[in-house]
């Protein structure tokens, strides 16, 4: 899944691709890296987001659904908001990538109407706060317990089980310990039988732990998608395309898989 931010304030490449037809360009760049599937992201949930309006969200996001309509992959959005969901599925949207997994009022109801994907993360707090000292008893199980019952919301609300992707939410209300517990432990996510997608590119996890700013953090992001993919994750989102599929092919052959 890689990753097109249509944002000024994204942790790692805010600004850069704010412009639609900057947007589009990167878009059409991850394909030909070999993206399976991109992921639109126009507002930013780096810790410390403001949030902005459904209408401003809108500008930003639909003239790239525009500029992609005829792409040759699925195309997902990133959001939070029901309005939001409606208006890029209507414009061909395939996929709802929901960091808040369908709580607002109004959410699930947008996904059962449509046909589309849906991927429900796990968050502690919001963006803004999310960080404040994040707690857990037990972050496996409690993850764990929180995708189940978002799982059973969604499919009680007449969503298929194979619409349907989790993602833990690495960084998004966790600590560094919190993180790599779950990372160890993601066979347990993904032992709910749905497919994960793990998010660690770039991350500020990987930062703590090399030092290196966002966009020196590649072979930290490399191992750590590696790592996922080994613990049972299905997707990886991702800033570097070509260069996690060269990864993964290692991991593939070495695996016997090619």
């Amino acid at each position: 899944m890689g990753v097109v931010n249509v944002t000024p304030d994204s942790f790692s490449d805010g600004g850069r691709f704010l412009e639609p037809q900057a947007a589009v360009a990167r878009a059409e760049s991850l394909i030909a890296a070999g993206a399976d599937l991109l992921d639109i992201v126009a507002v930013s949930s780096r810790p410390g987001a403001r949030g902005i309006s459904a209408e401003e969200e809108l500008e930003r996001l639909m003239p790239v659904l525009e500029g992609l309509k005829d792409a040759p992959v699925p195309v997902s959005v990133d959001t939070i908001k029901p309005e939001v969901m409606r208006a890029a599925l209507g414009a061909g949207a395939s996929m709802i990538n929901d960091i808040g997994a369908l709580r607002a009022s109004g959410a699930v109801e947008a996904i059962a109407a449509s046909d589309a994907g849906v991927c429900l993360m796990h968050m502690q707090g919001e963006p803004r706060t999310m960080q404040d000292k994040p707690s857990y008893r037990d972050v496996v199980a409690e993850v764990a317990a929180f995708l189940e019952e978002r799982v059973a919301a969604v499919q009680a609300a007449g969503v298929a089980r194979e619409r349907i992707a989790v993602d833990p939410g690495f960084g998004f209300g966790k600590t560094v310990a919190h993180n790599f517990e779950l990372l160890r432990h993601l066979g347990r996510i993904a032992a709910l039988g749905f497919p994960v997608v793990a998010g660690w590119s770039r991350k500020s996890t990987l930062g703590a732990l090399t030092g290196r700013p966002a966009e020196d953090r590649l072979a930290a992001s490399l191992a750590a998608a590696l790592l996922a993919v080994e613990r049972g994750a299905r997707i990886v989102r991702v800033h570097d395309v070509a260069a996690t599929r060269d990864a993964l092919a290692v991991l593939a052959a070495f695996e016997g898989k090619i």
